[in-house]
Protein backbone atom coordinates (compact mmCIF):
# COMPACT_ATOMS: atom_id res chain seq x y z
CA UNK A 1 0.00 0.00 0.00
CA UNK A 2 0.87 3.87 -0.43
CA UNK A 3 2.81 4.81 2.23
CA UNK A 4 1.38 8.48 1.84
CA UNK A 5 -1.79 7.30 1.92
CA UNK A 6 -1.20 5.12 4.88
CA UNK A 7 -0.34 8.19 6.70
CA UNK A 8 -2.71 10.23 5.87
CA UNK A 9 -5.08 8.00 6.79
CA UNK A 10 -3.51 7.62 9.81
CA UNK A 11 -3.33 11.72 10.25
CA UNK A 12 -7.30 11.43 9.96
CA UNK A 13 -7.96 9.09 12.31
CA UNK A 14 -5.67 10.88 14.74
CA UNK A 15 -7.02 13.88 14.36
CA UNK A 16 -10.31 12.89 14.85
CA UNK A 17 -9.56 10.21 18.01
CA UNK A 18 -8.31 13.39 19.82
CA UNK A 19 -11.06 15.33 18.87
CA UNK A 20 -13.48 12.53 20.38
CA UNK A 21 -11.38 12.38 24.00
CA UNK A 22 -11.07 16.26 24.56
CA UNK A 23 -15.06 16.39 23.58
CA UNK A 24 -15.36 13.19 26.38
CA UNK A 25 -13.27 14.64 29.13
CA UNK A 26 -14.89 18.14 28.39
CA UNK A 27 -18.88 16.54 28.89
CA UNK A 28 -17.22 14.79 32.03
CA UNK A 29 -15.63 17.81 33.26
CA UNK A 30 -19.18 19.74 33.36
CA UNK A 31 -20.57 19.73 37.40
CA UNK A 32 -23.79 20.70 38.65
CA UNK A 33 -22.52 22.77 41.62
CA UNK A 34 -22.34 26.50 40.58
CA UNK A 35 -19.14 27.98 41.13
CA UNK A 36 -19.56 30.19 44.18
CA UNK A 37 -17.92 32.96 42.23
CA UNK A 38 -21.04 32.81 40.32
CA UNK A 39 -23.75 33.04 42.89
CA UNK A 40 -26.10 35.66 41.80
CA UNK A 41 -24.98 36.25 38.33
CA UNK A 42 -25.94 32.70 37.63
CA UNK A 43 -29.40 31.38 38.45
CA UNK A 44 -29.60 27.57 38.96
CA UNK A 45 -31.88 27.02 36.26
CA UNK A 46 -30.02 28.98 33.61
CA UNK A 47 -26.50 27.51 34.81
CA UNK A 48 -28.25 24.10 33.64
CA UNK A 49 -29.59 25.29 30.69
CA UNK A 50 -25.72 26.63 30.09
CA UNK A 51 -24.40 22.62 31.00
CA UNK A 52 -26.95 21.26 28.22
CA UNK A 53 -25.95 23.72 25.49
CA UNK A 54 -22.22 22.57 26.06
CA UNK A 55 -23.64 18.82 25.50
CA UNK A 56 -25.73 19.41 23.17
CA UNK A 57 -23.31 21.42 21.05
CA UNK A 58 -20.77 19.38 21.56
CA UNK A 59 -22.40 15.98 20.84
CA UNK A 60 -23.66 17.65 17.38
CA UNK A 61 -19.92 18.48 16.58
CA UNK A 62 -18.85 15.02 17.57
CA UNK A 63 -21.51 13.92 15.13
CA UNK A 64 -20.40 16.33 12.44
CA UNK A 65 -16.86 15.11 12.62
CA UNK A 66 -17.90 11.31 12.52
CA UNK A 67 -19.60 11.77 9.06
CA UNK A 68 -17.00 14.01 7.41
CA UNK A 69 -14.27 11.70 8.16
CA UNK A 70 -15.94 8.85 6.84
CA UNK A 71 -16.86 10.78 3.94
CA UNK A 72 -13.28 12.26 3.09
CA UNK A 73 -11.57 9.23 3.76
CA UNK A 74 -14.72 7.13 1.45
CA UNK A 75 -13.75 9.74 -1.22
CA UNK A 76 -10.29 9.63 -1.07
CA UNK A 77 -10.23 5.66 -1.34
CA UNK A 78 -12.81 5.95 -4.12
CA UNK A 79 -10.29 8.09 -6.07
CA UNK A 80 -12.76 11.13 -5.76
CA UNK A 81 -10.16 13.89 -5.99
CA UNK A 82 -9.13 12.57 -9.61
CA UNK A 83 -12.46 12.36 -10.45
CA UNK A 84 -13.20 16.23 -10.33
CA UNK A 85 -9.87 16.28 -11.78
CA UNK A 86 -10.72 15.01 -15.12
CA UNK A 87 -13.92 16.35 -14.28
CA UNK A 88 -12.28 20.03 -14.50
CA UNK A 89 -9.72 18.84 -17.29
CA UNK A 90 -12.56 18.11 -19.77
CA UNK A 91 -13.27 21.74 -20.34
CA UNK A 92 -10.01 21.87 -22.03
CA UNK A 93 -8.62 25.24 -20.03
CA UNK A 94 -4.95 26.15 -19.11
CA UNK A 95 -3.75 25.38 -16.01
CA UNK A 96 -4.40 27.76 -13.90
CA UNK A 97 -8.23 28.33 -14.67
CA UNK A 98 -8.35 24.58 -14.53
CA UNK A 99 -6.98 24.72 -11.13
CA UNK A 100 -9.70 27.40 -9.85
CA UNK A 101 -12.05 25.30 -11.19
CA UNK A 102 -10.96 21.79 -9.84
CA UNK A 103 -10.85 23.87 -6.16
CA UNK A 104 -14.08 25.65 -6.78
CA UNK A 105 -15.51 22.24 -7.27
CA UNK A 106 -14.17 20.93 -4.56
CA UNK A 107 -15.20 23.83 -1.96
CA UNK A 108 -18.65 23.48 -3.94
CA UNK A 109 -18.81 19.93 -2.46
CA UNK A 110 -17.82 20.82 0.91
CA UNK A 111 -20.52 23.28 1.03
CA UNK A 112 -23.13 21.15 -0.20
CA UNK A 113 -21.80 18.47 2.58
CA UNK A 114 -21.65 21.51 5.48
CA UNK A 115 -24.84 22.92 4.54
CA UNK A 116 -27.50 20.65 6.35
CA UNK A 117 -24.99 20.83 9.41
CA UNK A 118 -24.87 24.60 9.26
CA UNK A 119 -28.70 25.03 8.73
CA UNK A 120 -28.78 23.00 11.80
CA UNK A 121 -26.55 24.32 14.00
CA UNK A 122 -28.48 27.63 13.10
CA UNK A 123 -31.84 26.86 13.32
CA UNK A 124 -31.96 24.21 15.18
CA UNK A 125 -29.53 24.51 17.98
CA UNK A 126 -29.15 28.32 18.23
CA UNK A 127 -32.91 28.39 17.50
CA UNK A 128 -33.70 25.91 21.13
CA UNK A 129 -31.23 27.86 23.09
CA UNK A 130 -32.37 31.88 22.21
CA UNK A 131 -29.79 32.58 20.90
CA UNK A 132 -30.69 32.82 16.46
CA UNK A 133 -32.07 35.78 14.94
CA UNK A 134 -31.19 35.10 11.53
CA UNK A 135 -34.10 34.72 9.26
CA UNK A 136 -33.58 32.39 6.36
CA UNK A 137 -33.16 35.01 4.07
CA UNK A 138 -30.24 36.67 5.71
CA UNK A 139 -29.20 33.10 6.36
CA UNK A 140 -29.17 32.47 2.11
CA UNK A 141 -27.68 35.93 1.75
CA UNK A 142 -24.92 35.53 3.90
CA UNK A 143 -24.17 32.15 1.99
CA UNK A 144 -23.99 34.17 -1.51
CA UNK A 145 -22.07 37.12 -0.42
CA UNK A 146 -19.41 34.57 1.15
CA UNK A 147 -19.49 32.75 -2.06
CA UNK A 148 -19.06 35.63 -3.73
CA UNK A 149 -16.20 37.45 -2.02
CA UNK A 150 -14.35 33.98 -2.31
CA UNK A 151 -14.51 34.05 -5.69
CA UNK A 152 -13.90 37.86 -6.00
CA UNK A 153 -10.91 37.94 -3.81
CA UNK A 154 -9.93 34.42 -3.30
CA UNK A 155 -9.58 33.78 -6.91
CA UNK A 156 -7.13 36.23 -7.87
CA UNK A 157 -4.99 35.18 -4.94
CA UNK A 158 -5.41 31.42 -5.55
CA UNK A 159 -4.21 32.43 -9.28
CA UNK A 160 -1.02 34.05 -8.17
CA UNK A 161 0.10 31.20 -6.16
CA UNK A 162 -0.42 28.89 -8.87
CA UNK A 163 1.30 30.92 -11.51
CA UNK A 164 4.32 31.65 -9.43
CA UNK A 165 4.41 27.79 -8.27
CA UNK A 166 4.07 27.28 -11.95
CA UNK A 167 6.39 29.54 -13.55
CA UNK A 168 9.54 30.62 -10.61
CA UNK A 169 11.18 27.30 -9.91
CA UNK A 170 12.64 26.95 -6.39
CA UNK A 171 12.17 30.49 -4.54
CA UNK A 172 8.40 30.33 -6.02
CA UNK A 173 7.34 30.23 -2.24
CA UNK A 174 8.73 33.11 -1.94
CA UNK A 175 6.71 35.18 -3.82
CA UNK A 176 3.90 33.19 -2.86
CA UNK A 177 4.83 34.14 0.44
CA UNK A 178 5.00 38.22 -0.27
CA UNK A 179 1.92 38.42 -2.14
CA UNK A 180 -0.42 35.97 0.84
CA UNK A 181 1.53 38.80 3.01
CA UNK A 182 0.66 41.50 0.63
CA UNK A 183 -3.28 40.33 0.13
CA UNK A 184 -3.57 39.77 4.35
CA UNK A 185 -2.70 43.57 4.91
CA UNK A 186 -4.80 45.16 1.96
CA UNK A 187 -8.05 42.98 3.16
CA UNK A 188 -6.96 44.54 6.93
CA UNK A 189 -7.71 47.70 5.64
CA UNK A 190 -10.76 47.25 2.83
CA UNK A 191 -12.73 45.21 5.51
CA UNK A 192 -13.60 47.99 7.58
CA UNK A 193 -15.17 50.09 4.65
CA UNK A 194 -16.15 47.42 2.26
CA UNK A 195 -16.17 43.98 3.46
CA UNK A 196 -18.01 44.19 7.03
CA UNK A 197 -20.64 46.41 5.67
CA UNK A 198 -21.70 44.08 3.09
CA UNK A 199 -23.03 41.88 6.07
CA UNK A 200 -24.28 44.53 8.88
CA UNK A 201 -24.87 48.21 9.37
CA UNK A 202 -22.23 49.81 11.41
CA UNK A 203 -23.71 53.09 12.96
CA UNK A 204 -22.04 55.81 14.60
CA UNK A 205 -22.36 55.89 18.31
CA UNK A 206 -25.05 58.26 19.52
CA UNK A 207 -24.30 60.90 21.95
CA UNK A 208 -24.84 60.60 25.46
CA UNK A 209 -23.05 58.84 28.59
CA UNK A 210 -21.42 56.04 26.91
CA UNK A 211 -19.72 58.00 24.39
CA UNK A 212 -18.57 60.49 26.10
CA UNK A 213 -16.83 57.78 28.82
CA UNK A 214 -15.82 56.01 25.78
CA UNK A 215 -14.02 59.05 24.75
CA UNK A 216 -12.67 60.26 28.04
CA UNK A 217 -11.12 56.95 28.36
CA UNK A 218 -9.75 56.98 24.99
CA UNK A 219 -8.17 60.36 25.24
CA UNK A 220 -6.17 59.46 28.48
CA UNK A 221 -4.86 56.38 26.95
CA UNK A 222 -3.90 58.71 23.77
CA UNK A 223 -5.49 55.84 21.67
CA UNK A 224 -6.22 57.60 18.38
CA UNK A 225 -9.43 56.25 16.50
CA UNK A 226 -11.58 57.00 13.22
CA UNK A 227 -14.94 56.63 15.32
CA UNK A 228 -17.10 54.70 17.88
CA UNK A 229 -19.38 52.44 16.09
CA UNK A 230 -22.31 49.92 16.72
CA UNK A 231 -23.13 46.87 15.08
CA UNK A 232 -26.52 45.03 14.41
CA UNK A 233 -25.46 41.94 15.51
CA UNK A 234 -28.86 41.35 16.86
CA UNK A 235 -29.50 40.49 13.12
CA UNK A 236 -27.79 37.06 13.20
CA UNK A 237 -27.62 36.38 16.88
CA UNK A 238 -28.21 37.59 20.84
CA UNK A 239 -24.39 36.46 21.41
CA UNK A 240 -22.48 39.78 22.18
CA UNK A 241 -19.25 41.23 21.16
CA UNK A 242 -16.90 44.14 20.91
CA UNK A 243 -13.74 44.33 19.02
CA UNK A 244 -11.39 46.70 16.81
CA UNK A 245 -11.05 47.12 13.67
CA UNK A 246 -8.45 48.69 11.15
CA UNK A 247 -5.06 50.07 11.46
CA UNK A 248 -3.66 53.25 13.13
CA UNK A 249 -5.62 56.58 12.72
CA UNK A 250 -8.75 54.39 10.55
CA UNK A 251 -9.00 52.53 13.83
CA UNK A 252 -12.77 51.80 14.60
CA UNK A 253 -14.03 50.80 17.98
CA UNK A 254 -17.34 48.39 17.04
CA UNK A 255 -19.58 47.16 19.73
CA UNK A 256 -22.54 44.68 19.07
CA UNK A 257 -26.04 46.45 19.85
CA UNK A 258 -26.75 43.27 21.88
CA UNK A 259 -23.34 44.42 24.33
CA UNK A 260 -24.48 48.01 24.40
CA UNK A 261 -28.14 46.73 26.08
CA UNK A 262 -26.63 44.39 28.49
CA UNK A 263 -23.68 45.88 29.87
CA UNK A 264 -23.69 48.87 32.19
CA UNK A 265 -21.01 52.07 31.10
CA UNK A 266 -18.38 51.06 33.39
CA UNK A 267 -18.80 47.38 32.24
CA UNK A 268 -18.29 48.53 28.63
CA UNK A 269 -15.86 51.09 29.02
CA UNK A 270 -13.66 47.98 31.15
CA UNK A 271 -14.44 45.52 28.44
CA UNK A 272 -12.91 48.25 25.53
CA UNK A 273 -9.82 49.32 27.98
CA UNK A 274 -9.19 45.21 27.50
CA UNK A 275 -9.65 45.35 23.31
CA UNK A 276 -7.55 48.45 24.06
CA UNK A 277 -4.44 46.61 25.92
CA UNK A 278 -3.81 44.18 23.16
CA UNK A 279 -2.95 47.31 21.05
CA UNK A 280 -0.93 49.17 23.57
CA UNK A 281 0.62 45.97 24.55
CA UNK A 282 1.73 45.10 20.94
CA UNK A 283 -0.46 41.75 20.81
CA UNK A 284 -2.11 42.49 17.40
CA UNK A 285 0.91 43.04 15.93
CA UNK A 286 3.31 40.53 17.56
CA UNK A 287 0.44 37.60 16.71
CA UNK A 288 0.45 39.01 12.76
CA UNK A 289 4.19 38.78 12.50
CA UNK A 290 4.20 35.09 14.08
CA UNK A 291 1.12 34.42 11.81
CA UNK A 292 3.44 35.92 8.96
CA UNK A 293 6.45 33.59 9.66
CA UNK A 294 4.05 30.63 9.97
CA UNK A 295 2.98 30.98 6.87
CA UNK A 296 6.00 31.31 4.98
CA UNK A 297 7.14 28.40 6.59
CA UNK A 298 3.90 26.62 5.25
CA UNK A 299 4.56 27.89 1.66
CA UNK A 300 8.49 26.54 2.24
CA UNK A 301 7.64 22.94 3.11
CA UNK A 302 4.70 22.94 0.22
CA UNK A 303 7.50 23.87 -2.16
CA UNK A 304 9.00 20.54 -0.92
CA UNK A 305 6.28 18.32 -1.97
CA UNK A 306 4.67 19.90 -5.09
CA UNK A 307 4.83 16.92 -7.80
CA UNK A 308 6.02 14.54 -5.84
CA UNK A 309 4.95 11.31 -7.65
CA UNK A 310 3.83 9.11 -4.46
CA UNK A 311 1.64 11.86 -3.13
CA UNK A 312 -0.14 11.92 -5.73
CA UNK A 313 -0.59 8.24 -6.07
CA UNK A 314 -2.56 7.91 -2.64
CA UNK A 315 -4.70 10.00 -4.15
CA UNK A 316 -5.22 7.64 -7.37
CA UNK A 317 -4.59 11.06 -9.70
CA UNK A 318 -3.55 10.35 -13.42
CA UNK A 319 -2.25 13.67 -14.00
CA UNK A 320 0.33 15.65 -11.90
CA UNK A 321 -0.50 19.43 -11.05
CA UNK A 322 0.34 22.06 -8.89
CA UNK A 323 -3.23 22.86 -8.42
CA UNK A 324 -4.18 19.29 -6.50
CA UNK A 325 -0.89 19.18 -4.84
CA UNK A 326 -2.13 22.26 -2.86
CA UNK A 327 -4.79 20.12 -1.53
CA UNK A 328 -2.75 17.02 -0.58
CA UNK A 329 -0.12 19.08 0.93
CA UNK A 330 -3.12 20.30 3.28
CA UNK A 331 -4.00 16.62 4.55
CA UNK A 332 0.41 16.10 5.39
CA UNK A 333 0.13 19.88 7.07
CA UNK A 334 -2.37 18.91 9.30
CA UNK A 335 -0.43 17.31 12.11
CA UNK A 336 2.35 20.53 11.95
CA UNK A 337 -0.46 23.16 11.62
CA UNK A 338 -2.40 21.58 14.97
CA UNK A 339 1.03 21.84 16.78
CA UNK A 340 1.08 25.61 15.38
CA UNK A 341 -2.37 26.04 16.51
CA UNK A 342 -1.49 24.99 20.45
CA UNK A 343 1.27 27.12 20.62
CA UNK A 344 -1.18 30.23 19.21
CA UNK A 345 -3.54 29.53 21.38
CA UNK A 346 -0.88 29.61 24.46
CA UNK A 347 0.04 32.66 23.57
CA UNK A 348 -3.33 34.48 22.89
CA UNK A 349 -4.51 33.23 26.48
CA UNK A 350 -0.93 34.71 27.97
CA UNK A 351 -2.18 37.97 25.84
CA UNK A 352 -5.84 37.72 27.49
CA UNK A 353 -4.25 37.56 30.72
CA UNK A 354 -2.32 40.67 30.12
CA UNK A 355 -4.86 42.63 28.84
CA UNK A 356 -7.22 42.35 31.50
CA UNK A 357 -4.55 43.70 33.37
CA UNK A 358 -3.61 46.23 31.17
CA UNK A 359 -7.64 47.19 31.49
CA UNK A 360 -7.69 47.21 35.56
CA UNK A 361 -4.47 49.54 35.58
CA UNK A 362 -4.60 51.68 33.38
CA UNK A 363 -8.61 52.86 34.56
CA UNK A 364 -8.78 51.32 37.94
CA UNK A 365 -11.81 49.32 37.26
CA UNK A 366 -11.03 46.20 37.51
CA UNK A 367 -14.24 45.01 39.20
CA UNK A 368 -16.32 46.66 36.33
CA UNK A 369 -14.21 44.26 33.94
CA UNK A 370 -15.18 40.97 36.17
CA UNK A 371 -18.94 42.57 36.45
CA UNK A 372 -18.33 42.50 32.40
CA UNK A 373 -16.84 39.08 32.10
CA UNK A 374 -19.72 37.58 33.96
CA UNK A 375 -22.31 39.15 32.13
CA UNK A 376 -20.79 37.85 28.78
CA UNK A 377 -20.20 34.64 30.38
CA UNK A 378 -24.16 34.37 31.25
CA UNK A 379 -25.32 36.14 28.04
CA UNK A 380 -23.71 33.40 26.07
CA UNK A 381 -23.79 30.48 28.06
CA UNK A 382 -20.61 29.36 28.45
CA UNK A 383 -18.68 26.58 29.95
CA UNK A 384 -17.47 27.49 33.23
CA UNK A 385 -15.51 24.08 33.90
CA UNK A 386 -13.93 23.22 30.56
CA UNK A 387 -11.42 20.18 31.04
CA UNK A 388 -7.86 21.60 31.09
CA UNK A 389 -7.23 19.14 27.89
CA UNK A 390 -9.92 21.05 25.76
CA UNK A 391 -8.49 24.66 26.59
CA UNK A 392 -5.24 23.45 25.96
CA UNK A 393 -5.68 22.64 22.46
CA UNK A 394 -8.41 24.32 21.51
CA UNK A 395 -9.24 27.77 23.58
CA UNK A 396 -7.52 31.15 23.05
CA UNK A 397 -8.95 32.50 25.76
CA UNK A 398 -8.44 31.65 29.62
CA UNK A 399 -11.46 29.82 31.09
CA UNK A 400 -13.41 32.96 32.68
CA UNK A 401 -12.87 31.63 36.47
CA UNK A 402 -9.18 31.78 35.66
CA UNK A 403 -9.46 35.69 34.54
CA UNK A 404 -11.51 36.36 37.15
CA UNK A 405 -8.79 35.10 39.76
CA UNK A 406 -5.86 36.64 38.29
CA UNK A 407 -7.58 40.18 37.93
CA UNK A 408 -8.73 39.17 42.03
CA UNK A 409 -4.83 38.87 42.65
CA UNK A 410 -4.02 42.45 41.25
CA UNK A 411 -3.36 45.57 43.96
CA UNK A 412 -6.92 46.38 45.18
CA UNK A 413 -6.53 50.05 43.79
CA UNK A 414 -6.69 48.50 40.23
CA UNK A 415 -9.97 46.91 41.08
CA UNK A 416 -12.10 50.33 41.78
CA UNK A 417 -15.63 49.01 42.90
Amino acid sequence: MNGYLVLILGILLLGYLLELVVALLNLRSLTPQLPEEFSGVYDPQQYARSQEYTRVTTRFSLVESTVSIVLTMFFILAGGFNLIDVAARSFGLASIPTGLLFTGMLGLLSTCINLPFSIYSTFGIEQRFGFNTTTVKTFILDGLKALLLAVLLGGPLLAAILWFFETCGTIAWLYCWIAAVAFILVIQFLAPVLIMPLFNKFIPLAEGELKEAITRYATRQQFAMQGIYTMDGSKRSTRVNAFFTGFGRFRRIVFFDTLVDKLSTSEIVAVLAHEMGHYKLKHIFSMMVLSILQMGLMFFILSLFLGNQGLFNAFGMEHLSVYAGLVFFGFLYTPLSTLISIGFNALSRRNEYQADRYAAESGGEGEALISGLKKLSVSNLSNLTPHPLNVWINHSHPPVLARIQALRSLPARTLGG
